[in-house]
């Protein structure tokens, strides 16, 4: 089938004030749906975004044997008794980078599992290095036929020592979720910390695990022989929250964010106080408030707790509005600064030096027909098109519905001028 391109209309100079509720976590909803498969029993999910990279994780589901039900717009119901494929396709594997997160859960549930490296945005090299490595030290075979890795358990898989050449997350997640239940100990050394793998840590353990330390370097697994159901609530959207306080500054708006979390935030609320935006926590969350008077700040993108990589566009179109010069260096993607010709577009004065972004400001936007050429760029051309004069169209879209949940809809309840076409 088809599918109908569809773009954004944005006509830029309206202020954003009002309260948005943030979405559950995209990547936090695809890690759970992924760990279902380490039970046999029903797994309920809830505050699930309605957005394209989740419906794509559930056909990845579906296809090796699980049911899915939906009970409500923002709930799921998944049971996977009746696995019976251990190998993801290549038409489903391209279009999800979380795809290859079934390996880990397949190899502990049938004692193999095979997948194609896997897709989503084309922002740089995304090595499976760490997940092969990791799966070879609980004692599993990697064999590669053409694009296809096939994992398969020797003997029995067991606990070790995993060392992680880098904190990848779905490294860290992938040797968790086989580990989990697998004989004997293991310990993950250099493990991610981002707070979707803590969440993650809560809902199996909430499933009969043992899992220590997530959240930090070291995680520590103590292997159990069977997992059961449970119902687990995924956390808000950290990008997303961080998008929307973005565009609540570049607009000079006041936003409340609500469900949001500060402390998965800091790094990024340091450097938007530090440009002279006011945040305050709420009870509900967060309140951003601008005022137009920004100063120039540098930043890297760093894993967890560093800034976000999956923010930094959308703070370099921020600070397109700062007094001064601005330096962002991208330290996780080696093709992250595709963005700085789309906002270049619209009259930005960026330019990249290596994996540098030197954003000199403040720079007026003027409208101008921009892509949004994978989701994280495609937030960056919005907010860059809310302040720009004039009607700026972005197409591809479906980058930004891989991610965003009515992302349109919640602009325009905050005042923005802004249609789908």
């Amino acid at each position: 089938m088809t599918q109908t391109k569809q773009k954004y209309r944005i006509t830029g100079g309206n202020r954003l004030y009002g309260r948005v509720r943030i979405s559950g976590s995209k990547n936090g909803a695809d890690y759970a749906i992924a760990a279902a498969l380490l039970s046999s029993e029903d797994v309920v999910l809830h505050n699930v975004p309605d957005i394209g990279d989740v419906r794509q994780m559930e056909e990845i589901l579906e296809h090796l044997g699980a049911t899915v039900e939906h009970l409500s717009p923002s709930s799921l119901r998944i049971n996977c008794a009746k696995i019976a494929r251990w190998e993801v396709p290549a038409s489903l594997a391209a279009r999800l980078r979380a795809s290859f997160l079934v390996m880990g859960p397949l190899l502990a549930r049938m004692g193999r599992a095979a997948c194609p490296p896997p897709g989503g945005d084309a922002i740089g090299i995304r090595p499976l290095d760490v997940h092969l490595a990791g799966f070879r030290m609980l004692g599993a075979t990697v064999t590669q036929n053409g694009d296809m890795f096939d994992v398969q358990e020797d003997g029995t898989l067991r606990g070790g020592r995993v060392m992680l050449d880098y904190p990848s997350v779905m490294g860290t997640l992938n040797v968790m979720l086989a580990a989990t239940i697998t004989d004997g100990t293991t310990t993950i050394i250099n493990a991610a910390s981002e707070p979707e793998i803590s969440s993650l840590a809560t809902m199996l353990n909430a499933m009969g695990a043992n899992i220590s330390g997530a959240g930090t370097q070291i995680v520590r697994i103590e292997g159990v022989r069977e997992l059961h159901g449970t119902e687990h609530r995924i956390i808000p959207d950290r990008l997303e929250a961080g998008t929307f306080a973005l565009a609540a500054a570049i607009t000079c708006g006041e936003v409340e964010l609500e469900e949001a979390v500060p402390e998965h935030l800091d790094a990024l609320i340091s450097k938007m106080r530090d440009a002279g935006v006011t945040i305050d926590t709420t009870d509900a969350g967060m309140r951003v408030r601008g005022d137009g008077n920004y100063r120039a700040v540098n930043a890297q993108a760093l894993p967890y707790p560093g800034l976000a990589t999956d923010l930094q566009p959308q703070l370099a179109a921020f600070l397109t509005q700062a007094n001064g010069a601005s330096t962002i260096h991208e330290r996780v993607y080696d093709n992250r600064l595709l963005y700085i010709g789309e906002l270049r577009k619209m009259g930005a004065n960026v330019v990249a030096t290596g994996q540098t972004a030197i954003i000199t400001g403040p720079t007026k936007l003027t409208a101008a027909p921009v892509s949004a050429l994978d989701v994280r760029a495609g937030s960056a051309c919005v907010l860059a098109a809310l302040v720009a004069e004039g009607t700026t169209e972005i197409d591809e879209v479906h980058h930004i519905d891989r991610a965003h949940e009515d992302l349109h809809g919640k602009l325009r309840a905050l005042g923005a001028d802004i249609e789908r076409a």
